[in-house]
């Protein structure tokens, strides 16, 4: 069973959604959809001219973090393979569901609407990736079970020994990297994404209202104006893979 799209989903707390959503609407050079749930909670990023790969929605409780949507032909096979694979269903809703990996990543199966052009690179930029971290306790397992429930997508090392990659085919927008926490703490989730230029593009989010928070090899971590963190990591905006030359 093939996955036909997929999307980053922003998770931040209500009271501080307001001024994530101007935040990474202005990001990603989208606007703001109509809002949608019982308590306006969920709203897309929508684009210009191509199919949507983001999307945002305030939490009761905690901090938020990100997740992944996979838009697919037939949501009760995709939880049903994922099951198989070791997931736990977490709620069922009226054609979508929620599940739950084995180290308590969710992530949710929802029809596929046509969805086939990926948005454009965003000065020099791309939200592209939802980075799990992952406890050493569970890393093992949480690799394994992503390659499984993703048997179309490339599942292979990372740049370091502590991240594994599960990339998707050609012309899906958003991709997952596993990264092996050093320390056991609960299992969390962030957005990355890939940047031709580190400290300009952390400039313009500094613009925007975010701030850094550290850096690192290869990567920045920032903090939205919501109190999300995320990283700009040098990466090829393009592809995803490392930084041309």
């Amino acid at each position: 069973m093939s996955i036909r799209w997929t999307y980053a989903f922003i998770d931040r707390p209500a009271q501080g959604l307001g001024r994530a959503q101007e935040f990474w609407t202005a990001v990603t050079d989208t606007r703001l959809s109509e809002p949608r749930g019982d308590q306006g909670e969920f709203a897309t990023l929508v684009p210009d001219g191509t199919d949507a790969c983001v999307k945002i929605q305030g939490v009761a409780e905690g901090s938020g973090g990100a997740h992944l949507d996979f838009a697919v032909d037939d949501v009760a096979e995709f939880v049903e393979s994922a099951v198989a694979c070791g997931a736990a269903m977490v709620a069922e809703h009226e054609g979508w569901a929620v599940l739950r990996s084995p180290a308590g990543q969710l992530f949710c199966a929802v029809p596929w609407h046509g969805e086939a052009m990926r948005p454009p690179v965003v000065r020099g930029g791309r939200l592209d990736q939802v980075c799990v971290d992952v406890p050493p306790s569970a890393y093992d397992t949480e690799v394994a079970f992503w390659g499984a429930l993703l048997p179309d997508w490339q599942s292979l090392p990372g740049s370091l020994p502590e991240f594994h990659v599960v990339k998707p085919p050609p012309g899906l927008p958003v991709r997952v990297l596993l990264q092996r926490l050093g320390e056991e703490r609960p299992l969390t989730a962030h957005l990355d994404l890939a940047c031709a230029d580190i400290a300009a593009t952390a400039a313009e989010h500094r613009r925007l209202g975010a701030e850094i928070v550290s850096h690192g090899r290869h990567w920045t971590v920032m903090r939205d104006p919501a109190g999300g963190t995320y990283c700009l990591t040098g990466r090829d905006p393009e592809t995803g893979g490392p930084a041309r030359p």
